[in-house]
C-alpha cells in the first residue's frame, strides 16, 4: 500500500518503497542529473541511498518522497523535507532530484512548494533551507522561485572531495510562495 504524503494539482508525493529502485536507478545513475555529485551513483550507491531514506522515515519521520504524475502515474523524481546537518547544526531542509526527461515542466517547483508548506505547517519549522552547489543553476532557480535567498555557504566533504555549497533559506514569516 503506497503511503501518500502530499498531493498537488499535478503531483502525488508518497513514501519511497523498495520497489522504486529501478526508477531511482534511472535518475541517480544519469550523469547529467547527478553532475552536482560529480558522478552518477553506482548500483550499490543507489541501494544505499534508498535504504537511507527508508531509515529516515523511521528516525526523522520524513525524507525524500517519490514524486509521481497524477494523470499518468509516471515516476518523475524525488522531493521532500529533510534533516540537513551543517557544521553540526540540524536544520529542516528541502531537496529535489528529477529525471532529466521531466526538467522544465515546473514539477520540482510544484513539489518543493508542497514540501516547504509541509515543513512549516506539519513539522513546525521556522525556517527551511536548501543546500545547493553554486554551479547548479537549475536547482538554484527552483529555490529562488520558492522565495529562498542565499544566506551563507559551507563546504561538504563527499567521497573525499571538498564540495562548496550555498545555503538558501526561507523564514516562515518571510514566505512569499
Amino acid at each position: 500500500m503506497k503511503k501518500i504524503k502530499l498531493q498537488t494539482e499535478r503531483l502525488v508525493l508518497r513514501e519511497l518503497e523498495a520497489g522504486d529502485a529501478a526508477d531511482l536507478r534511472g535518475i541517480l545513475q544519469d550523469a547529467d542529473v547527478m553532475y552536482a555529485w560529480e558522478a552518477p551513483f553506482t548500483e550499490a550507491e543507489v541501494e544505499a541511498w534508498l535504504e537511507e531514506n527508508l531509515r529516515r522515515y523511521q528516525t526523522d519521520g520524513f525524507s525524500f518522497w517519490a514524486v509521481e504524475c497524477k494523470d499518468s502515474g509516471a515516476f518523475l523524481g524525488v522531493c521532500g523535507p529533510l534533516v540537513e546537518t551543517i557544521n553540526g547544526v540540524r536544520h529542516t531542509g528541502v531537496a529535489y532530484i528529477f529525471a532529466k526527461a521531466h526538467w522544465g515542466n515546473g514539477y520540482a517547483t510544484e513539489a518543493a512548494v508542497a514540501c516547504v508548506d509541509y515543513a512549516f505547517n506539519k513539522l513546525g519549522a521556522d525556517e527551511v533551507i536548501a543546500e545547493i552547489r553554486p554551479e547548479n543553476i537549475k536547482s538554484r532557480r527552483v529555490a529562488e522561485r520558492l522565495g529562498m535567498a542565499v544566506r551563507g555557504s559551507f563546504v561538504k566533504n563527499y567521497k573525499g572531495r571538498a564540495m562548496p555549497h550555498l545555503i538558501y533559506a526561507l523564514a516562515k514569516e518571510g514566505r512569499h510562495v
